[in-house]
């Protein structure tokens, strides 16, 4: 973890290529973003901007074609696929729009899920861990059910949970309301800025012009580049420790 306002995110004229049937598509045409430890940045745009690609490049999960990028200071752009998925499990949590939990296993067990593939973690480290992101997001009392016993909305604040547990550095969430009604969707929104006004770093993607306003920063993407940044609300953080203290 970084000092408190320092670069998490350092990105310089970032590129991705998708080729297919001797045809180039270019997905990021040199992206520069910088995101800080403690921020809360929504990156917005039609359909096809790049944006999802672009969070896909930060969360490790796809690598760019050109340009770098830095995380907690140390370049990744060129890491292989292990060395991605180390530092991805233990750096950053995802939040993904279809929940992704696995259906037979209970919500202790797929928050706990990515904690057993880190060795140093004891059996009783996981559990304080599972259990203090449950209670989080308010779903402690729910931990022996299974997913399909719980609305879409309480499956979200499961997922969010499951990020959390691994006590990340930066949350990634694509399009976390997309498969939620409004009612809902609004819900995990207050619950992600009430972990924002708590600490944490978070990245969205969304379409939705009413959820980006719920973040301190909103990045407009349009044909892979970066055409324009809002500060939506520098004293978010402020206004909703003041309302939780």
């Amino acid at each position: 973890m970084t000092q408190a306002g320092q670069p998490l995110i350092e990105i310089e004229n970032l590129t991705k290529i998708f080729y297919a049937d001797e045809v180039e598509t270019h997905a990021l045409s040199g992206i520069h973003l910088t995101i800080r430890q403690g921020e809360y940045v929504a990156m917005s745009g039609p359909s096809g901007c790049g944006k999802s690609t672009l969070l896909s490049i930060i969360g490790l999960l796809d690598t760019p074609t050109g340009g770098s990028y830095r995380l907690n200071n140390q370049p990744v752009e060129s890491l292989d696929f292990a060395q991605r998925s180390r530092i991805r499990n233990q750096e950053i949590g995802f939040i993904f729009q279809s929940f992704n939990l696995i259906g037979d296993l209970t919500i202790y067990d797929n928050v706990e899920l990515p904690l057993t593939y880190r060795k140093k973690l004891s059996s009783t480290d996981r559990e304080n861990r599972v259990m203090e992101s449950l209670e989080r997001v308010g779903m402690a009392h729910r931990l022996r059910h299974y997913p399909s016993q719980l609305s879409g909305g309480q499956q979200q604040r499961v997922a969010v949970a499951r990020a959390l547990a691994g006590h990340p550095s930066i949350l990634l969430a694509d399009e976390p309301t997309g498969n939620l009604d409004s009612r809902n969707g609004e819900a995990v929104m207050e619950l992600l800025q009430n972990l924002y006004g708590a600490g944490a770093t978070i990245c969205m993607v969304t379409h939705d012009s009413r959820f980006a306003k719920h973040a301190q920063r909103e990045v407009h993407l349009f044909d892979g580049k970066v055409v324009a940044e809002d500060e939506l609300k520098s004293d978010l953080k402020t206004l909703t420790a003041n309302v939780h203290a």
